[in-house]
Formats: C-alpha cells, sequence, structure tokens
C-alpha cells in the first residue's frame, strides 16, 4: 500500500511503525509541519494497562519505551493543608519530545519515510495514496475540509489551563488544590524525567479574569505560578514552553472515514488531560487500524471496521474523560468536603476507578475511608468493625426510622392491580425483594385517584380495600423480613389513561374506558395522547385532598414510609416543569409559582404522615429537553422540598416530555444527587443504572448521595444485596426458613 501519514505525532508515527512491521512493501510517508525537536507540553502518561497493548504491537518500540519511564504507583493530595497519599495506581511518564525520539527513530529503521517541517494546507497533491492518515491534531485541517462526511462536534469547555513544566521531581501523581483572593487553583504535576515534571495549572475564567491573567504572556504566567506555589516548589523553577491558557475542547466525530481518508488521534477525538489518554487513544487507533487493515483487502472495509471496532472503546473513554473534566471543572462544591472524603471523591471521579478497585489497590486507604464514613455522622448508628464494613451495609437513621444498609428497591410499576387493588402478585414480587436483603422497599407508583391512574393495571390507595390489600403485603415484609417498606404516592396528569403496555404499547392512549385526565396546563404528553384539562383551584383542592388521604390510608397500613411523586411528567411534575406548565396565574411563571401548588401537596402529606415516619420526594433533576428544568434548578427545589418537610430527595430526571435527550450510561444519573445533596446541603437517594456493590459503595463514600435505589438490579437477582454481603465477607441478613438450611453445605456466609 502506498500510505501518507499527515501529521508525524504519535498517531501518524506509530501506525507507520505498525504497517511497516506488517510488511515492509508498504510505501508509507510521514509529513510533519514542525521540526523533528519541536514538541508541545512537556509529558505524557500511560496507565500500565496501556503498556500491555503497546507491549503486544511492537515489543521493540515498547522496551525503548519503557527504559525512559519515570514510574510512580502513589498519588498525593493536597487540599485544605492536608496531604492524602494512595498508592498502588500504576502509571509511568516520560518526555513527549523523548517519546517522539523513540518513534521517529523506530520508524525510520523500519523504512518509514519522514518529512519535516511540511506543513500540508493542500490534500489533492496526496489523494492518490491509498491511504492518507488525516494524524494532524486537534485542529485537523483535513477534518474541516471533510466536516460534511466526518460531520465533528467541537465542545470548547469552561475552565483554562496552562501547560508548564518545573525542575521539581515529584515522586507521585500529584494533585493540588490551592485557594488565594482570586479563586480556586488546581494544579496536575507528574515527574517524567529525572528533574523534570508537567505542571498544569487549572482555573475557572472567572478566577483567571481576577488573577488578571486572561492576556498573560508566558512570563507573566510562570512569574504568577512560581509566586503562588512557591511553598510547594520549595526553590524550584516554572518551566515554560509555549503556555498559554487555553480551553479544553472535546472533539467528537460523527463519522470517521471518507474514501480513503481516516481520523486518528486528536483529530478524531480528544480525552481530557485528568485522564492521561491522548496519547493512548492515538497509538491504540494505529493497532486496530492495522488489524483492520490486514483483516479487509479493500481499504473502504477496512475503514468501516476500524470504525466499528474502535469506536465503543473511545466512547467509553470519552465518557469517561468527561466525568473526570467536570469533576475539575466544578470543584469548587467539593472543598466544604473532609479531606479523607475529598481525596476519594477525586480518585473515583471518573467511574473508572471504584470502591472496590480501590480495595485491591490500597487496602490502608480504602479502610480510612469506610472508618471515617462509619464515624462521620453519615452513619448512625454505626456497625462494629467499621474499617471492614463497607459504606454499603452501614445503617441510617431518617426520623425514628432506622435501614438496616443502604439499599433501595425501586418503584416499578406492574400494570398487574384491579381497580387499584393490589394483590398476589405484588405480594411475590415486593415480598421477595425484601427477602433479599435491601433495607427499603418501595411501592410502585400508587395513584391516589381513580382517574389520577396511569392504566387500568396501575395501583391504587383510593378506596378501603385497598388499605386491606396493601395492609398484607405490609404485614408479610414486617413479619418476615428484616426490611422496610414504602409506599409511592402520585397521579399520573397528563399521562394518563393510557394501554396497559404490552397490550398497547407504553404511553398509547386508551382506545376504550378512557377517563378524562387534567394538568397544569391543556398541553398533551404526545401528539397522541388526550389534550388534559387545566385544573383549575378546586381541581386543586381536591386532589391535595386526595393525596392527603391516601398518606393517611398508607399510615393505616402500616407503611414505614411514603415518597411523593413529583417526577417523570406526572401531575406534579408537571407543575414544575417549564414545558409542562404555560399557567399565566401565580401556579405559573417563575420557579417558585410553578412549586406552589406541589408544595401545597407536600405540606398536605407530611400534615397526614406520622411525625416519626420519614418521607422522601421523587423529582426529575432535569428535563433533558430545551427550555426545560435544569440541573440548577433542581438545587433549589429540593432545597424548598426539604424545608416543607421531605427528610430526602429521591433523584431522578427526564420523563417529562416524550422527546427528551437523556445521557444514558453507567450511573448517568448520579451526579445530579450529587449536586443536590453537596451544593444543596439536601440528603439524596440516587438511581440509574447501579448495578454493583462497588458502585454503591463509591457512590456512598464519596457523598454523592445517601441511599442507593435499584430497580433492574433487583429484579434480575432478588437477593442481590445479600448476595453483595457474602462477596463483602458482611453478615447477610438471611430470613429464618433460608438460614435453617446452614447446615447443609455450601453454607451460606
Amino acid at each position: 500500500m502506498h500510505i501518507v501519514s499527515i501529521g508525524g505525532g504519535p498517531a501518524g508515527l506509530y501506525f507507520g511503525i505498525l504497517m511497516k512491521k506488517a510488511d515492509p512493501r508498504h510505501d508509507i510517508t510521514v509529513l510533519e509541519r514542525n521540526k523533528a525537536d519541536d514538541t508541545f507540553g512537556f509529558g505524557v502518561v500511560f496507565s500500565d494497562a496501556t503498556l500491555d497493548n503497546i507491549a503486544d504491537a511492537d515489543r521493540d518500540t515498547y522496551d525503548e519505551i519503557t527504559r525512559s519511564f519515570a514510574h510512580w504507583d502513589d498519588i498525593d493530595i493536597f487540599y485544605r493543608g492536608t496531604k492524602t497519599t494512595s498508592t498502588g495506581h500504576g502509571f509511568s511518564g516520560l518526555s513527549r519530545q523523548r517519546l517522539l525520539d523513540i518513534l521517529q527513530r523506530r520508524a525510520a529503521s523500519l523504512g518509514v519515510k519522514i518529512e519535516y517541517q511540511r506543513d500540508v494546507t493542500d490534500l489533492a497533491p496526496h489523494l492518490d495514496a491509498d491511504l492518507v492518515l488525516a494524524a494532524d491534531g486537534v485542529n485537523s485541517f483535513i477534518r474541516a475540509k471533510y466536516a460534511d462526511a466526518f460531520k465533528p462536534a467541537v465542545d470548547f469547555r469552561p475552565n483554562k489551563f496552562v501547560w508548564l513544566g518545573t525542575t521539581f521531581p515529584y515522586p507521585a501523581f500529584t494533585f493540588y488544590f490551592k485557594e488565594d483572593s482570586n479563586g480556586l487553583w488546581r494544579v496536575h504535576a507528574y515527574r517524567y524525567a529525572e528533574n523534570q515534571s508537567t505542571f498544569i495549572l487549572e482555573t475557572t475564567e472567572a478566577c483567571l479574569r481576577k488573577a488578571g491573567l486572561e492576556k498573560a504572556t508566558e512570563d507573566d504566567t510562570v512569574a504568577f505560578t512560581e509566586k503562588l506555589f512557591a511553598e510547594e516548589l520549595k526553590g524550584h523553577r516554572i518551566l515554560k514552553n509555549r503556555s498559554l491558557w487555553r480551553s479544553f475542547p472535546i472533539v467528537k466525530c460523527g463519522k470517521w472515514h471518507h474514501r480513503n481518508i481516516v481520523l486518528v488521534g486528536d483529530a478524531a477525538h480528544t480525552a481530557h488531560f485528568s485522564i492521561g489518554s491522548g496519547t493512548k487513544l492515538a497509538m491504540e487507533d494505529g493497532i486496530v487500524l492495522r488489524d483492520a487493515l490486514a483483516e479487509h483487502p479493500r481499504v473502504p472495509d477496512a475503514l468501516a471496521a476500524y470504525d466499528a471496532k474502535r469506536r465503543p472503546v473511545v466512547d467509553s473513554t470519552q465518557r469517561a474523560a468527561a466525568t473526570s473534566l467536570r469533576w475539575f471543572e466544578e470543584t469548587e462544591r467539593y472543598m466544604k468536603l473532609e479531606p479523607v472524603q475529598f481525596s476519594f471523591s477525586l480518585l473515583t471521579r471518573s467511574l473508572r476507578v471504584t470502591h472496590e478497585n480501590l480495595r485491591v489497590r490500597d487496602p490502608k486507604f480504602v479502610a480510612t475511608v469506610n472508618d471515617w464514613f462509619a464515624r462521620s455522622g453519615a452513619s448512625t448508628p454505626q456497625r462494629l468493625n467499621a474499617s471492614t464494613v463497607p459504606p454499603m451495609f452501614q445503617p441510617l437513621t431518617l426520623r425514628g426510622l432506622t435501614l438496616s444498609n443502604r439499599v433501595v428497591v425501586s418503584p416499578m410499576c406492574q400494570y398487574s392491580a384491579e381497580d387499584g387493588t393490589p394483590n398476589d402478585w405484588h405480594l411475590v414480587h415486593l415480598g421477595s425483594r425484601a427477602v433479599g436483603g435491601a433495607a427499603l422497599v418501595i411501592t410502585e407508583m400508587t395513584d391516589v385517584m381513580r382517574d389520577g391512574r396511569i392504566s387500568p393495571g396501575c395501583a391504587g390507595m383510593y378506596k378501603g380495600e385497598h388499605v386491606t390489600a396493601w395492609k398484607r403485603i405490609v404485614d408479610f415484609v414486617h413479619a418476615r423480613t428484616p426490611a422496610k417498606i414504602g409506599i409511592q404516592l402520585a397521579h399520573a396528569g397528563r399521562k394518563g389513561a393510557t394501554c396497559i403496555p404490552w397490550q398497547g404499547g407504553y404511553d398509547a392512549p386508551l382506545t376504550t374506558g378512557a377517563w378524562p385526565i387534567l394538568s397544569a396546563s391543556p398541553i398533551p404528553f404526545t401528539p397522541n395522547n388526550q389534550v388534559p384539562r387545566e385544573m383549575t383551584r378546586a381541581d386543586m383542592d381536591t386532589v391535595r385532598d386526595c393525596f392527603a388521604r391516601a398518606t393517611g390510608m398508607a399510615a393505616d397500613a402500616g407503611f414505614d414510609w411514603v415518597e411523593l411523586h413529583m417526577a417523570h411528567g406526572y401531575l406534579l411534575s408537571c407543575f414544575i416543569s417549564p414545558l409542562a406548565n404555560a399557567r399565566k396565574d401565580e401556579y405559573g411563571g417563575s420557579l417558585a409559582n410553578r412549586l406552589r401548588f406541589p408544595l401545597e401537596v407536600l405540606d398536605a402529606v407530611r400534615a397526614a404522615w406520622p411525625r416519626e415516619r420519614p418521607m422522601s420526594v421523587r423529582i426529575s433533576a432535569t428535563d433533558w429537553a430545551p427550555g426545560g428544568t435544569t440541573p440548577a434548578d433542581s438545587v433549589e427545589i429540593a432545597r424548598a422540598l426539604h424545608s416543607h418537610g421531605a427528610d430526602i430527595i429521591d433523584v431522578s430526571a427526564g420523563g417529562v416530555v416524550h422527546d427528551d435527550q437523556p445521557e444514558y450510561g453507567r450511573l448517568f444519573q448520579t451526579p445530579l444527587a450529587e449536586r443536590i445533596r453537596i451544593e444543596g446541603g439536601v440528603p439524596t437517594m440516587t438511581v440509574g443504572a447501579i448495578s454493583s456493590y462497588s458502585d454503591i459503595n463509591s457512590i456512598l463514600a464519596a457523598g454523592r448521595a445517601d441511599l442507593c435505589v435499584l430497580a433492574r438490579t433487583h429484579l434480575y437477582d432478588p437477593y442481590f444485596t445479600n448476595h453483595a454481603a457474602v462477596e463483602q465477607d458482611v453478615p447477610p441478613d438471611w430470613v429464618n426458613p433460608y438460614k435453617a438450611l446452614d447446615r447443609f453445605k455450601p453454607r451460606f456466609k
């Protein structure tokens, strides 16, 4: 093949090496705009896991790179006058120039032609090659030229950073968090040579402006940094190398190939420096592209295969990098945390490192975290052996109720009731989850009026026999299991009078037997759904009183907990969201006005509910749609609900409009709960793709929520919580009939 690489960074050079190794007959030319010894930045970082891929692809390159490494296992975190160290992380750094030297020599030795100071601005002379590698970096002119084909999206993030160096030989990957009169400064520092380290300084744009650095020269920045960090640098100097303040661009492309052109490295995708994956991604691009070309004789087929195979890995890395990036954008929020929790939050920020990962890497640090969590007041009363009991199994007390652990079975609509009356299905569904060890199980959305149901199969609490039917289930949970049980009360609003899902589809309107529906405004959920009637003040009084009546009935049935549903586009949610509330009276307009009726209902429910029993409110913390409720709004919403008697906020999202755009992924709603808990100072429950005990422990220890609410995980395994206890050497809460089997092998732990 005749291959031309536009760009002589790690992506272009490493791909050239791999292709020459695969077949020396390939004619490969690398065109680099800079001189051989020109480079940006200072050092690059590789994790130990990354090195395995490089070793398998080209051992000679791997050996030379590793001989140049500065290796460390520790991470040092300097925060509020303290130093916290975590070990076992396994990273290596080396000079970016040294890496380029190694790749340049290796490529040349294999016959790759490298032409320096070739700034390609016209691609036409090179399009007759079999393959054109667009390795021309984050500002790729090739990506811009063929934007219609590549469909790029570049998101310049709000924080500002500058890439510096220092002669200070850091013994560990080091983070500084330092405040001055201008604001908070973050430093990411690591050694890459015997007496040289990278020193990345990051802050908010507001802080940068206040410090007078928005138009700083390199020398201005060096002088400022040396003065601010004089104590930490201990007389060492700050180094510059095109060190100008900039914003980090997240680059994504809808497609990475067009005709015989393929994007690689930063031209195709970027990952924030806080997870150190840019060079890693570039070199791994080369490995996967080489394999695709070996497997597919036709270049278009190979490039399509490369895109398909590589994209899921890159997408996953970019999600982790974006999560890490946001932590640094929002670090001011975490500055109230105690040092041990702040450090744990930092270490687990990308969600790739978890409580369990850290326990394997650094058991001493995790024991300290566990002990702090148990003794900090985050858990009352504490369990014995606090350092060995993970956060998941620390109890939590709200009002007069103590939950034995932090796992809650989420409300899940079953669509199996008859005129609202629960039956044997509900007994088995809720009873089996209560047997499984969760501290709290919550009923499905239970409607306070017959005309407030989603479907004819929805559960209710609006007539006397409902109390008897629910009490049967509550009594079973109390008599046979260690769990507590709660009820979620709601009114479907504009999402009412729809089909049972397996009979007509989700949100499909009933064709027969439909009842009139109401909402904050006469706006249907979808064009196909019934148009709701706008509620009058009399309607509000009726609905409010039905909520209060249902609450009293729930108390009579013996429920331990009540949750008020203000999420997912149901009635109370539609008052809160500006996308569903277009009222012109005192119940519409401002957020305070939109909250007026939901707070009336909350006051009525709290008054009808025994003082010693806790209550939660579920909210949609974002509508995931333009013009809707935002995460910032949710902090104010949560504060208002808390001040009216909600003990804890169950933080969900979306469901308010049919065309919302959720950002799905592992733990995708947890950041919303974290923001409310830390910024708003309100206890939270978090939901959304929580599927492992390690994630639960991570959420709790980092202060992202107080309870973890699981749905599908406890459907898949009704005994999930007890199984998690066994795996973590914590005594599980097996019910007595199961304990009786303990004399048989294998034993329950």
